[in-house]
Formats: structure tokens, sequence, C-alpha cells
């Protein structure tokens, strides 16, 4: 390739320079390389910057250095549908050919690159080649542009684009598929959950509660009081056909049969007596109460000998003197 130009051109010395660089240290997020037939064209791809709609994608352009080359900036074109840029048409940041007042002769292709890429995701502001497509569209476009490489200009220049693909497909990542929205996702109740199970129309109804405050059933509950309250179930047999009329077995128990209990029907037919809460003391209270008192009267009776004993100093006092 050397051997086509004059070495002595600054502008050529440079661009051979940038090839060998290029070609020594690559990228995974860019590859560029001039065509073998003009160094002043050079072939690119540029991967989609990450946490964006571009992510994964696979964008392919086209840069045209100057003859005055690296004191004139370069001009871009993007060849593949990307939602944020025109297609083959030179577009306008301030790195590009349409702001030569801001490039900087010590910038170069690999500089253009990742500046290109940095552009992506901002806002177009109507900038000349400039697209603002939705971010669905423009990851639908990401998505795509990894299937085939752009068709464009000579076979040389194809073939080019091909291995520039193909380079860029094996650093290729996943495209990271959409999370999905917080309206889709069912509302949970971290405090408790209701568990309704009906295996069999014939069984029992199992309602589960499950609560992390909840307490083991042999502890019982606790009221507001500190007191212990004591359930006791016990299931009472009853005929469930007591007569020929075919009366629910719930109506036929007499009321001597449960006294002051309250039955529970179950959806079997059988019925649970249930006895009402008894409330127990713990024998703890009693035992404060009586160590309360027993120190009300040894204070009343330890002041009381004080006063007893002060009195009698006060006599000796007044009949001695």
């Amino acid at each position: 390739m050397a051997d086509k130009y004059n070495m002595k051109n600054p502008a050529v010395k440079r661009i051979l320079q940038e090839v060998k660089e290029m070609q020594s240290n690559p990228s995974d997020d860019f590859m560029s390389l001039p065509l073998e037939e003009n160094i002043f064209e050079w072939q690119f791809a540029i991967r989609g910057p990450g946490e964006t709609e571009f992510e994964g994608g696979i964008y392919h352009g086209r840069i045209q250095l100057p003859a005055e080359y690296p004191f004139k900036p370069p001009s871009f074109m993007l060849l593949t549908p990307n939602g944020r840029f025109e297609t083959q048409t030179k577009i306008c940041l301030s790195i590009s050919n349409h702001h030569p007042e801001h490039w900087q002769p010590s910038w170069g292709v690999r500089t253009a690159l990742v500046a290109l890429i940095a552009f992506m995701p901002t806002n177009p502001n109507g900038a000349l080649g400039s697209l603002d497509y939705k971010k669905e569209d423009r990851r639908a476009l990401a998505i795509k542009s990894r299937e085939a490489s752009p068709k464009f200009g000579s076979p040389e220049r194809q073939k080019l684009i091909d291995e520039i693909h193909e380079y860029m497909l094996s650093k290729a990542v996943p495209i990271p598929q959409p999370s999905p929205s917080p309206a889709s996702e069912e509302p949970k109740n971290e405090e408790a959950e209701t568990q309704v199970t009906l295996p069999n129309p014939e069984a029992e109804t199992q309602i589960t509660l499950q609560n992390p405050e909840a307490l083991p059933a042999e502890e019982g509950i606790l009221d507001q009081a500190g007191d212990r309250i004591v359930e006791e179930q016990q299931e009472v047999p009853v005929n469930v056909n007591p007569n020929p009329a075919g009366v629910e077995a719930s109506k036929d128990i007499p009321s001597s049969s449960v006294s002051n209990n309250q039955l529970l029907q179950k959806p079997d037919g059988r019925v649970q007596n249930v006895k009402p809460e008894t409330r127990v003391q713990k024998p703890d209270d009693r035992l404060f109460t009586l160590a309360a008192i027993g120190l009300a009267i040894a204070i009343m009776v330890l002041l009381l000998k004080k006063f007893i004993k002060s009195t009698e100093h006060g006599a000796v006092f007044m009949y001695g003197s």
C-alpha cells in the first residue's frame, strides 16, 4: 500500500501511521480500515453504546479524509439504518467537516469513531443528517443490523465491509431483552398472604395463612392485658339425617347437648364444638401483688417506729431541761 503513495506527503504518512495503529491495537467497539485502492477512503463499523436503544447493533459507515488531513476534518456517512442518522448522507457533527473550527489536528480516525458512538444516544436537535426515531424503532433496527452487512459500492469495497462485519460479530454480545413493565406485575402483600386450596369438592376447605410474625399453635394467643387465651376444640358427632324429612344435621342438635359452646359446621357435614375463650390469670401477677403489699406494710412499720422514737426523745429532752 505504501508503494503507491508519496511517503513525503504529510497526509499519507499520517494515514499510514493510523492504519498501523488500528491493526496493532484493535477495539471491540469499532473497526475501520482504508480501501486498498484509496487510503483516503475508509470503511468502518461501530457498536451501539450500551444501556441505550442502540445496544448490540452493528452500524457501518464511510469516512472520507481530505487531502489536507489531519489539518482539516473528515466527513462521515452511515450506511446501516439506525434511526439516529440518515444513511448515505454526510452527517453534521462537531468532529466532521461541517464544523472545521472545532477540529484538532491531534485527533484521528480512532478519536472520531469514539466520538460518533457517544453522539448516537444524544438529542439530534434538528442537525443536518439527523433522525429522531422512537426507541422501539431504533431497538428493532439494532437487532436487524446484525443480520447482514449493508451492500454498497464496488466489489473491493463490499469485501472490506463484509470482513469488518464478521469481525464485529465475533466480538458481539447478546442484545438485552426489554424488561416487563411494572404494570404487568401483580401486586404482592409482603405482610401476609392468604392461599385457598380446594383440591376436592368432598374434602375439607384448606386455608393456609402465611405470616412470618404468627405464633406457633401450641403457644396460644396473648391478649392486650398479657393473659393467655386457651382454645379447646372437640368434635361432636352428629346424626346427618335424624329424620325421614331430610332436615340438615345442624338444625337437629338439641340445645342441651352443646350448653354454652359454639357450633362450627364443616363442609363434609361434621359439626365442631368450640368452647368459649377462658382467661387464666398468670401466677406472676399474684406474687407481684403480694410482694407490693408486703413492702408497703414494712415501710409503714418503719416510719411508725421512727416516729415513736423521735417522740420519746423529745419528751426526755423537755423533762431533762
